[in-house]
């Protein structure tokens, strides 16, 4: 299917013709990244069980959009093109990036896709003078405005402090924003009693300790600023003592090809290392981790929260953390990294910073991200709730290659 390839159904002038069930509410998830699937896959739960709502995808425009549609494909789901999408309305609209959303016609519900926003947004090599204070991506009037009006219905915050900052970048986005928690979080602390199981199916023995290696894209991440981390990681970590998984951020593989990216580790994963392909839920292998090696990325963040010690690479010049943020706390107490040195050596003296501190950082709504956003929800759907909600589950079991399960 291409951009042009418009579906009969469940929505247009004709759909009723066509479908089983009518009178549905519809709900459109759009969909920019891979990250940002997770995070809806996520909250679109809340709802998509419901008899009376109808759910369907689009693919937002994002440079790193390319695998989004064969995943969503892969998972049965139903997807509009965004030039169907833009020329239709729905009852609700949920995304967690701003690309396109001027363009669609419905309530709209945004969510950030990483833990909080934590970052400040980069300026654009080209144009006039730098801002005094680059703004707080997602926060700002550049996204959450167009043509004078507020585009969220419901802006999705995870923290008190959002609020302080929406009020000071953009104020008239208060009226709509929702405190809600990190529905990530909340899950990954919901797995925390699966541990044993996720190591079991990472083939980690009880004697062994699991080295997470995670890495944000772009050159400031840990895949692009220490090349050769990995193959040191392997050369000089004892394989009988240690296993080693690493998750690189989908955007490292859209960028550069899963081909390209396998060929640069082969040697690594011949010596034993577990690389996650990007579809994988890396939730599992930050839980079981006995401790995490990362960057300023929201993995490092959701590991130092859970109490993992972390070992750093020092932020690049140009990465900002806000404030006050996961991000911050977790680069200010961290152990840093030196690629340069062995890496032994380093890991035995790496110890967890304050996970609590890092924790209440990440949501000041724990564990109630699922019924503050389902109310939400269904508020703008204009529908009443059908019960009592489930509780977050478990991340899933990891699978390795060759499909089998433990």
């Amino acid at each position: 299917m291409n951009d042009y390839d418009w579906l009969s159904t469940p929505v247009g002038i004709d759909a009723d013709c066509w479908v089983s069930r009518s009178g549905c509410r519809t709900v459109l998830v759009v969909i920019h990244t891979m990250v940002s699937c997770q995070r809806l896959l996520d909250v679109i739960d809340y709802v998509e069980s419901d008899p009376r709502v109808q759910v369907v995808f689009t693919v937002g425009p994002d440079a790193f959009n390319g695998p989004v549609r064969p995943y969503l494909y892969s998972l049965g789901a139903l997807v509009l093109p965004w030039r169907q999408a833009i020329r239709e309305r729905f009852d609700l609209a949920v995304a967690a990036a701003c690309g396109g959303l001027a363009e669609l016609h419905a309530p709209l519900m945004v969510m950030g896709h990483g833990a909080g926003r934590g970052k400040a947004a980069r300026p654009r090599p080209d144009g006039g003078p730098l801002l005094t204070r680059n703004p707080v991506y997602g926060l700002d009037v550049q996204r959450l405005t167009r043509d004078g009006r507020v585009l969220p219905s419901a802006l999705l915050l995870t923290h008190e402090y959002e609020r302080d900052i929406l009020k000071r970048q953009c104020p008239e986005a208060l009226a709509v924003a929702v405190v809600a928690g990190d529905p990530c979080f909340d899950r990954l602390t919901a797995s925390l009693h699966w541990r044993d199981r996720y190591r079991h199916a990472l083939g980690v023995v009880p004697d062994q300790r699991l080295v997470a290696v995670s890495s944000t894209w772009g050159r400031d991440g840990l895949f692009g600023r220490a090349p050769d981390l990995l193959s040191r990681l392997m050369s000089q970590l004892p394989a009988g003592r240690h296993r080693v998984v690493a998750a690189l951020h989908p955007a490292v593989w859209t960028a550069h090809g899963h081909r390209q990216v396998r060929a640069w580790t082969r040697d690594c994963r011949d010596a034993g290392l577990i690389l996650l392909d990007p579809a994988d839920d890396w939730r599992a292998s930050i839980i079981a981790a006995d401790l995490v090696i990362g960057d300023h990325g929201s993995v490092t963040a959701y590991g130092a929260a859970l109490g993992r010690p972390v070992l750093q690479l020092p932020s690049a010049a140009s990465t900002v953390a806000v404030p006050g943020s996961a991000q911050q706390l977790v680069s200010a107490a961290a152990m840093r990294l030196d690629p340069s040195r062995p890496i032994a050596a380093q890991l035995a003296a790496a110890g967890p910073v304050d996970g609590g501190r890092v924790a209440a950082a990440l949501s000041s709504r724990p564990g109630q991200a699922a019924p503050i956003i389902r109310r939400a929800m269904y508020r703008l759907l204009d529908l009443a709730q059908p019960g009592r909600h489930r509780t977050a589950d478990p991340v899933p079991v990891p699978v390795l290659p060759g499909g089998v399960r433990p």
